[in-house]
């Protein structure tokens, strides 16, 4: 049965309480109702009411989700078991033409060690004329009795040849004493003349051809002279043949410059890569740099888009990195509508309430799918945070209704608990202006410009006044840097209910006054009494009198 493809459901960039509280909540419900795998994801770093809502209710926070571009780890990969480099040339074939393949990853301990192909073994029988190659390579005896089909009578399996060449004992005993020296491998039938004569020459081993018996005065000889005996079925010219065979693969792999590729490698990047490589197959790797298995060029064609549930969001510009190239499945959203293409029709739910929170929990009842108190916690703590505990303009009666019945199955005081949250969320001493301004952040496209809102919220004045001395130096060169063409950063009074708003970038000022129809005050911020929306009364007066 085939296994299917976890879906992930993600949130915007620079993620607030709403973002990441509905992915965890949609991926759950997605999972009760179709029983698939379903995974919330988070597109970047959590804030610190966001944290507090998830410890608050026990809950781990998403992985990160950096990119949605088709990747290698969406490839069909060759899941072939990397192959010991002590493994036998023979054997090295054998596995090669059982699975169908002309590469064989060399691991240890997992890790990659070379790669050996079928030209590089072609190569051996072609180019290599040595005939002490055999303790050139180091070979091991259990390769050589391996490869022989034999069995070893006289001396020890592990041994590895380290000397010595492969001769033919074809001659009389008397022409073989000019040409055995110490360490040889001698390959030779049932003669008992000949087998004694290259024992007292001091040979490392015996072959014996056919099957033929071995004398038990031969094999005494032989372990009081530290000299192998092995015997196999095969004639003299197959032995003679496949002995170069045993050689271990270590000693023809390639080890430089092998190209690989990480699972976590987009395809856009190694396509033409594999493009400029000979090579029909290339090892892969995982984030700890082990081998994985193989790709080829072929298995590009079946690459599986990833899959992707958006929420809290459907701006091209506030996705996730590659969403043009993942396969959306749905939206849920309650914001304006964006810039998200689809290349098919997708469930695209969209409703001006207060929170996306709130839309998945209407769900959750639509398909009678009971809340747990985890969940609910969650649901409500969104709903909270994105209607400023019910004072922003977005907020409805629906938002109200729903938050409050949440509240109940998950045993908060709504009053109490938006308080505690907001208050974690306004703890930003320790921050850096660029990460205030981006602690919940998001572009917008109008009219071919393209546009930045921050937004912070706050119970205390006070730290309202610390962040405007600390952001506002940093304005121009934080709009500049996001390639912005206005940067807008909305300080909000909870308690006061109001905004007061800085500002960077050509014509932003203009625009804001045009916009609420007031000037900046000496300090070149705007207050806007009763604007504590981004959504619904900053954005939309903007974007007004920009297309104006």
């Amino acid at each position: 049965m085939t296994q299917r493809n976890t879906t992930y459901v993600v949130g915007h960039k620079n993620p607030d309480t709403d973002s990441i509280c509905a992915a965890i909540a949609y991926a759950k419900l997605k999972q009760q109702l179709t029983g698939a795998p379903y995974e919330a994801r988070r597109a970047g770093h959590i804030n610190e009411e966001t944290q507090y809502v998830l410890q608050k209710f026990g809950v781990e926070p998403p992985k990160y989700l950096g990119d949605v571009r088709t990747q290698v780890r969406d490839m069909e990969i060759r899941r072939l078991p990397g192959a010991s480099a002590e493994m036998s040339l023979k054997k090295a074939w054998e596995e090669m033409r059982e699975a169908g393949v002309v590469t064989l990853c060399v691991t240890k301990d997992e890790h990659l060690s070379g790669v050996l192909t079928t030209g590089d073994i072609v190569q051996t029988y072609m180019d290599v004329y040595d005939a002490d190659v055999l303790s050139t390579a180091q070979t091991s005896y259990r390769n050589i009795v391996e490869t022989l089909e034999g069995e070893l009578l006289t001396g020890e399996i592990e041994d590895t040849l380290t000397e010595g060449k492969v001769v033919i004992a074809t001659a009389s005993p008397e022409m073989m004493e000019n040409l055995i020296e110490q360490g040889d491998v001698v390959i030779l039938g049932n003669r008992y003349e000949t087998q004694l004569c290259a024992i007292e020459m001091n040979a490392g081993c015996l072959i014996v051809c056919e099957g033929a018996k071995v004398a038990s005065t031969i094999q005494h000889q032989a372990k009081e002279h530290n000299c192998k005996i092995i015997t196999t079925p095969h004639d003299t010219f197959t032995v003679a043949r496949l002995i170069y065979q045993s050689m271990p693969v270590r000693y023809f792999m390639n080890q430089e410059n092998v190209v690989s590729f990480h699972l976590d490698d987009a395809i856009d990047d190694i396509v033409q890569v594999m493009a400029q490589q000979r090579h029909r197959y290339f090892p892969v790797l995982d984030e700890e740099d082990r081998y994985v298995g193989m790709i080829s060029r072929r298995n590009l064609l079946g690459a599986r888009k990833k899959q992707v549930i958006l929420v809290d969001h459907n701006e091209k510009n506030q996705a996730v990195n590659g969403i043009e190239a993942a396969e959306i499945l749905e939206i849920i959203d309650h914001h304006r509508l964006g810039t998200i293409a689809t290349s098919q029709p997708v469930f695209f739910r969209n409703q001006p309430l207060g929170s996306t929170s709130t839309i998945i929990s209407l769900m959750y009842e639509e398909h009678q799918i009971p809340i747990d108190p985890t969940t609910a916690g969650l649901l409500a703590a969104a709903i909270l945070s994105d209607t400023l505990m019910y004072r922003s303009p977005t907020c409805t009666a629906v938002d109200k209704e729903i938050a409050e019945k949440l509240a109940k199955i998950a045993g908060i005081n709504t009053e109490e608990f938006a308080r505690e949250m907001f208050r974690a969320g306004s703890n930003l001493g320790s921050k850096s202006a660029n990460e205030i301004i981006h602690q919940d952040f998001k572009k917008f496209s109008v009219e071919e410009l393209t546009i930045g809102i921050g937004q912070i919220n706050s119970m205390s004045g006070e730290e309202l006044s610390q962040i405007l001395k600390k952001v506002q130096p940093k304005l121009k060169e934080t709009c500049k840097a996001d390639g912005l063409d206005m940067l807008f950063f909305m300080m909000t009074d909870i308690v006061k209910e109001r905004s007061d708003v800085i500002f960077a970038g050509d014509k932003a000022e203009s625009i804001l006054q045009n916009a609420f129809l007031k000037d900046p005050n000496a300090k070149g911020v705007v207050r806007l009494p009763g604007v504590v929306s981004r959504k619904k009364q900053l954005l939309p007066n903007i974007v007004d009198a920009i297309q104006q």
